[in-house]
């Protein structure tokens, strides 16, 4: 009887848990709709924001992230000059991969390539911000013709000896067991550790009290974004090794812009030793954290906006 009696705590608990994550994340779509477009693809349906005219400039986010991470304060300057398509990358934001859907990096490179044709864009500068960074280095990899110059912000180029602190509960290799966690004990954890999560992500530069809803912070209380980036981490380290072996035979311009404070990614395993090991790169250090973007969106549109004239002709 007593175990009968716990199994029913134990199954009440769950789906007490189920329903609370079905509530953030109705309440997180409430608060933060969709603002962009969706393209069919062939992995999935992809969520993106289309601006402005001129040569295309194409914004890819980092793990747990999504477009707002750019339209915080980089999107709307940029679009003065220049055509800017934000992306959620599959399974993040509002963008959808289907069900068996390669969730490789390179995968998320080809279907950026995919949107691209979709648009009907024959090239494009790439921006990548953290995990974004070392899928629009793929992308250019893969796809060289289409990609003009990489502009990459505090970017992933290197296997990491382990995920920062902050993202080691996502550390989960089991697809079963990542989205039960999802659906169950992520978003109180989530809300739990948000204020030390923030100080640790955004420092020693803080995150701005807006961060939230401008800068798509809610939508971290959506299950399927605990998913997918555990996915990506698993990715990261299935995908990295290879990435980095291509460095030698890359021609596509790179240019860094890293933090020098930057708590999540080391700025000199993965901006300083890049130079050395993919010839050309050109790196800028500055004094500041990891959310570049956000923190420091005016130096950020400047930096986009150098190399893109520079791979485009139109003077920044």
């Amino acid at each position: 009887m007593l175990v009968l009696w716990l199994l029913f705590l134990f199954f009440m608990s769950m789906l007490g848990l189920v329903l609370f994550a079905s509530f953030s994340n109705k309440k997180a779509e409430q608060f933060l709709p969709p603002a962009g477009q969706f393209a069919k693809l062939s992995q999935g349906m992809l969520h993106y924001l289309d601006e402005g005219q001129g040569p295309a400039v194409v914004l890819v986010h980092g793990l747990a992230g999504n477009f707002h991470n750019f339209t915080y304060g980089v999107s709307k300057p940029l679009s003065a000059q220049y055509r800017v398509i934000a992306v959620d990358r599959p399974g993040c934001g509002y963008s959808k991969r289907n069900a068996h859907a390669d969730a490789s990096l390179e995968a998320q490179a080809d279907t950026l390539i995919e949107l691209l044709d979709h648009l009907k864009i024959e090239s494009a500068v790439f921006v990548g911000h953290s995990l974004g960074g070392a899928i629009s280095l793929t992308a250019a990899q893969r796809h060289p013709s289409r990609i003009k110059a990489l502009a990459l912000i505090a970017p992933l180029t290197r296997q990491p000896e382990s995920p920062a602190p902050v993202f080691k509960p996502l550390d989960i290799p089991s697809p079963v067991l990542r989205k039960l966690i999802g659906w169950t004990f992520a978003v109180p954890g989530t809300l739990f550790r948000m204020s030390t999560s923030l100080k640790f992500i955004f420092g020693p530069e803080k995150a701005p009290a807006d961060f939230a809803i401008r800068g798509g912070g809610i939508l971290a209380l959506k299950p399927q974004t605990f998913i997918t980036a555990s996915s990506d981490l698993q990715q990261v380290k299935a995908c990295m090794p290879n990435i980095e072996a291509a460095y030698a035979s890359m021609t596509t311009p790179v240019h860094v812009l890293y933090g020098r404070e930057d708590r999540i990614l080391s700025a000199k395993l993965n901006g300083e030793d890049l130079a050395q090991r993919l010839p050309g790169t050109q790196l800028t250090l500055i004094n500041g954290g990891h959310m570049l973007p956000v923190t420091q969106a005016e130096v950020t549109c400047q930096f986009i906006a150098g190399v893109a004239g520079k791979a485009t002709g139109l003077a920044p």
